[in-house]
């Protein structure tokens, strides 16, 4: 394979979990350089446990903020006008909105 190599990153969520993904890697990398003889696969099996449980807690965490918020833009305007033909807000709210 060629590197440098070039990935399509389609939103900030990918971009993200990428980047953390890249920094794990590199992390882990420098962990097993690092390590005494005979305790490389120790200490890296042990940093790649902990950091894969914060990475994948930082993805899901990225990935469902990412969807409340597009879900949240969705309901937003609909909301504002079941509310101002409830009356419940002032056409001013309405029109900053």
């Amino acid at each position: 394979m060629n590197y440098p190599r070039e990935f399509r990153i389609e939103n900030a969520t990918e971009a993200l979990i990428v980047e953390q993904a890249l920094a794990m890697a590199r992390d882990l990398k420098q962990v097993a350089d690092d390590a005494p003889d005979g305790q490389v696969l120790a200490r890296a099996e042990q940093a790649a446990v902990r950091q894969g449980r914060e990475l994948t807690r930082k993805s899901l965490e990225a990935v469902l903020n990412a969807q409340g918020e597009e879900l949240e833009k969705k309901l937003r305007p609909a909301a504002l006008a079941n509310a101002a033909a409830a009356g419940v807000i002032v056409d001013d709210a309405v029109d900053r909105c």
